[in-house]
């Protein structure tokens, strides 16, 4: 009988962003998924990625770092306002990442690029990066087939009349 032996050499956060009709994504590997480490994520959003735009629209999950508190205690009451004057924040039910078009794409990412274990961060970082420019260069769009109507069926019971 022989014994598998796996050694695991660390875990990294990916933060994901998605523009899935434009066909534009922004990934970036970090050391962890806390707060600051969100917060930093969302701003090179705002001031890089998005500098001209008058207003980001970010879906996400209900995770703990993904409120408004968190630029708060993170950049103070002042900076924090001025960040998401320009972004707006939309939640997912809970259990319905699926909802979630950041998540279908880190499912594509898994298959594509990190479905196995990798030996550092840095190959990590440089898998992830080669990743992101494929797809941005390819200008992969999400063709989104859930209507109105399919969450009004799929979704009603959660409604409160």
């Amino acid at each position: 009988m022989q014994d598998y032996k796996y050694r695991r050499a660390g875990t990294r956060n990916i933060f994901l962003a998605v523009e899935p009709k434009g066909g534009h994504r922004q990934a970036e590997v970090t050391a962890s998924r806390a707060k600051p480490d969100f917060v930093q994520f969302v701003g090179r959003l705002v001031e890089k990625a998005y500098a001209g735009a008058q207003k980001i629209h970010l879906v996400m999950d209900n995770l703990n770092t993904h409120f408004r508190s968190s630029f708060v205690e993170v950049l103070g009451v002042k900076r924090a306002e001025q960040m998401l004057a320009r972004v707006k924040l939309h939640y997912t039910l809970k259990h319905a990442s699926w909802l979630n078009m950041a998540e279908i794409e880190i499912g594509v990412m898994d298959r594509q690029c990190i479905g196995g274990r990798l030996a550092s961060e840095a190959m990590l970082k440089s898998e992830v990066a080669a990743w992101k420019r494929r797809r941005n260069q390819a200008q992969t769009r999400i063709e989104w087939k859930f209507t109105r109507q399919d969450a009004d069926h799929k979704l009603s019971r959660h409604y409160i009349s």
